[in-house]
Order: C-alpha cells, then sequence, then structure tokens
C-alpha cells in the first residue's frame, strides 16, 4: 500500500467518529427525555415533571394482545410518581373526561424523594364505566389532581397485556383474545372436489 493510500484510510478511520456525531446535534433525540417502551412519561416543556411531580411510567392496562374491554367495562391505570418537592404530597383524584370515571381506592400519599407505584401490590386507580371498547392503542387523557401540585394533565396509552405487561393481572371484563380455527389444507379441499 502505497503511503498516499495510507493517509487516506487513516484520515478516513480517524474522522469517522467525528463524523457519525455531526448527525446529532445540540437537539438530538438522544439529548431529551423519552419513555423507554410504550407507556408514557410526563414530560412538559421538554422535562422530566411539572411542579415537583415527576411520572416516569404511566400506562392503562388494556386487553390481551387481540382482545377487547367490554363496554362498560374496566381497567386499571398504572402510575410511577416521584414527587421531588421538599414536602410530602398526596395524589387525591384523577378524571378521564368522557373516557368514563376513574375510582382511587384512597388517596396516594407521595412522601419527598421517594417513588410511589400506584399498581403495586395491586391496582389503586381504575378507570371504570368505560364508554367504548377498547383493544389497546387508545390514548387517553388524564387529569391528576395533587394536593400541592395541583392538577397535572398526562395523555395516557391504553398498552395490550403482552410483551413487558404479559405478567401484570388480566383487566377485569376483558373478553378473551380469539382463538385460530384450523382451516382446511388445500389437499383436503381438492379431495372434496
Amino acid at each position: 500500500m502505497t503511503s498516499r493510500r495510507w493517509i487516506v484510510v487513516a484520515a478516513a478511520f480517524l474522522a469517522a467518529p467525528l463524523l457519525a456525531g455531526c448527525g446529532a446535534g445540540f437537539d438530538a433525540t438522544t439529548n431529551k427525555p423519552y419513555a423507554p417502551n410504550e407507556a408514557q412519561a410526563l414530560i412538559e416543556n421538554g422535562a422530566y415533571g411539572t411542579r415537583g411531580i415527576q411520572i416516569p411510567q404511566a400506562f392503562i392496562l388494556g386487553p390481551d394482545s387481540g382482545a377487547q374491554l367490554a363496554w362498560r367495562g374496566s381497567a386499571p391505570i398504572y402510575l410511577n410518581i416521584l414527587n421531588t418537592a421538599g414536602t410530602p404530597d398526596t395524589l387525591e383524584a384523577v378524571s378521564a373526561g368522557t373516557m368514563g370515571t376513574v375510582k382511587v381506592t384512597a388517596p396516594i400519599q407521595l412522601p419527598s424523594h421517594q417513588l410511589v407505584n400506584t399498581g403495586k401490590p395491586t391496582p389503586q386507580i381504575m378507570l371504570e364505566a368505560i364508554p367504548k371498547s377498547l383493544r389497546g392503542g387508545e390514548t387517553i387523557k388524564l387529569d391528576l389532581q395533587f394536593a400541592n401540585a395541583g392538577i397535572v394533565s398526562l395523555n395516557v396509552p391504553v398498552v395490550t397485556r403482552s410483551r413487558e405487561f404479559k405478567d401484570y393481572p388480566p383487566a377485569p371484563n376483558a373478553t378473551a383474545a380469539p382463538t385460530p380455527s384450523p382451516t382446511p389444507s388445500a389437499s383436503a379441499s381438492e379431495e372434496a372436489h
């Protein structure tokens, strides 16, 4: 290999990392908060949370893949909430507009700087009297009423009980997914003729 070719190969090798980073720029997606799965995170004005409340994961558990939640049925709402304020707060109520009523079993205490999961050991928040059947993939706007932080709104996805959500208990009143029925083979249909 000639020295000129060697210099070109070395320059290309050394410039590759630099050129790869040029496409990212200062507004790269990797520089912004994001949710690592289909559940939602509370991101407001490009930052996690608002008014001392962070929600790194929020979802409504829907039916198994291929099934549906029945009309007038219910679904558990799972929230992970972190109160970053210096004083405790309380999640007092949740509303879902025209998408049903939300039952909170008891006000949810949010100690300062402690992650609280509203679904463990059992769901503490249920979306009830859903006005239409849900299959998963829908989004429902929730308004969360906190004692100190006020109302925090969040669009929460309905996720199917599959992949990372498959081990959650099924939503009440979910219909079963249809079971595939065997289809006659080509040779069987040819023999019938």
